[in-house]
């Protein structure tokens, strides 16, 4: 059968063979404001993220399909564009009030580029400048157009960024620093004026020699081997009850519509007759992110990023092994890999204080087992590096791309209901 004619002015018709990655920015307080949407060619090719036009068509046309509410939740969404994109008609398929257009640092600033630039702007669209390691002409002309400047940390040696910083800083503009890897870098940033950060550096380990679990922590990790052993349900209501703000956060994420429910739970022990240990296991997980003696924190940008995982491992395993006992674990195994982070602690260390599986502890330790290469392929699709990884991960747990996007679309969703709620 035919397909259908495409529509005129629409999006030109695009590869499906792709998956789409978001990584988060961050504000001056480490809260999620943003995500930049990248486009991974799942083909034959070995490339990763790709930054031309069919790139960013797919993008476009996907975003636009789903609905960007969809993809990135109620924030800001960063999309790359060439100088074929930007002089495109496509791009007008976007909403002027949920994304910025990240100009590319291949564009070149001709008077054709500038009066498409200004047109977009009267039109609502917002610009930032991608990749800036310096302050030549190509850069000064289009500087003055955008809103945001990101500033590519591994293009700029440590010494001379103090200066660049303040060559660049316009009244009304942002500075954005990218690939910030490590605390050290984030620190600079943050004392040189930088206003939004985009990088892994919130997700990665900070081992703390000595580091101990907070006492409210440890509550917590007990309820966990409380609820995954046999105790009465009496015994875990009451060990809630022991912490207010647990109780509370606790109510408030299972009267979510992401836990399912269709009634409101009123009680602890209601929560737990009617949700089940597995269930109730899950939300006491994500608990874990929250801040001691704070409510949950649905900007945390490490709570966003466990909580996708876990749900993205459930669904996963659910498609792999087809049952929804490997989809408890493979949550488990989600939201827990975030936890070496979260306690500054090896995570050999964290897992002596909570009970798990052999089999979750060897996915979380050593990246082993069906669940180990789950949890793999989840970090993957974080970053745009190890395409080629991804893809023979994938190949082997006999799960396409296509279907693997669909997964990651259902997580996103899952997680954006979650935070709509909590705020």
């Amino acid at each position: 059968m035919a397909s259908d004619p495409p529509v005129p002015g629409s999006p030109a018709p695009v590869s499906d063979d792709f998956f789409l990655a978001r990584q988060p920015i961050l504000g001056r307080d480490q809260a999620l404001v943003a995500f930049e949407l990248l486009f991974r060619n799942a083909g034959e090719t070995e490339a990763g993220v790709t930054d031309n036009a069919t790139a960013t068509a797919s993008v476009i046309s996907h975003a636009s399909q789903l609905g960007m509410e969809h993809v990135v939740g109620q924030r800001l969404a960063f999309l790359n564009v060439d100088e074929v994109v930007l002089m495109s008609d496509f791009i007008r398929f976007l909403p002027p009030e949920r994304v910025i257009l990240e100009i590319l640092e291949t564009v070149r600033a001709t008077p054709e580029v500038l009066a498409r630039v200004t047109e977009l702007k009267g039109l609502g669209f917002r610009f930032a400048l991608d990749d800036v390691i310096g302050d030549d002409e190509n850069t000064r002309r289009l500087v003055e157009l955008v809103d945001v400047i990101k500033v590519d940390l591994k293009g700029v040696e440590p010494e001379h960024l103090p200066k660049l910083a303040e060559t660049l800083r316009q009244p009304g503009q942002k500075l954005l620093a990218e690939k910030v890897e490590t605390h050290d870098e984030f620190k600079q940033c943050l004392q040189l004026g930088f206003d939004y950060f985009q990088g892994f550096y919130f997700a990665r380990p900070v081992i703390l020699s000595g580091k101990k679990i907070a006492p409210s922590e440890l509550v917590l990790l007990h309820l966990l081997d409380l609820v995954n052993s046999e105790a009465d349900t009496a015994e875990i209501e009451m060990s809630v009850k022991r912490d207010a703000l647990i109780s509370v956060n606790l109510l408030r994420l299972v009267n979510t519509p992401a836990a399912g429910m269709t009634r409101k739970i009123e009680s602890l022990s209601q929560a737990v007759m009617v949700l089940g240990r597995r269930q109730l296991q899950r939300w006491l997980q994500i608990l874990l992110y929250s801040k001691p003696g704070a409510p949950v924190d649905v900007n945390s940008p490490l709570l966003q990023m466990a909580t996708t995982r876990g749900k993205l491992m459930e669904l996963l395993a659910m498609r792999v092994r087809g049952n929804k006992g490997a989809g408890d674990t493979g949550f488990t195994v989600g939201i827990l890999s975030l936890m070496d982070t979260l306690f500054s602690m090896p995570m050999a260390e964290v897992l002596g204080n909570v009970a798990v599986s052999e089999e979750v502890r060897a996915a979380l330790i050593d990246r082993k087992g069906d669940y180990g290469a789950m949890l793999r392929v989840v970090e993957l699709l974080d970053s745009p590096d190890n395409a080629k990884e991804l893809k023979i991960l994938l190949r082997m747990l006999g799960v396409p791309a296509r279907a693997m996007r669909e997964l990651e679309e259902a997580a996103f969703d899952w997680v954006n209901e979650l935070g709509n709620e909590l705020r």
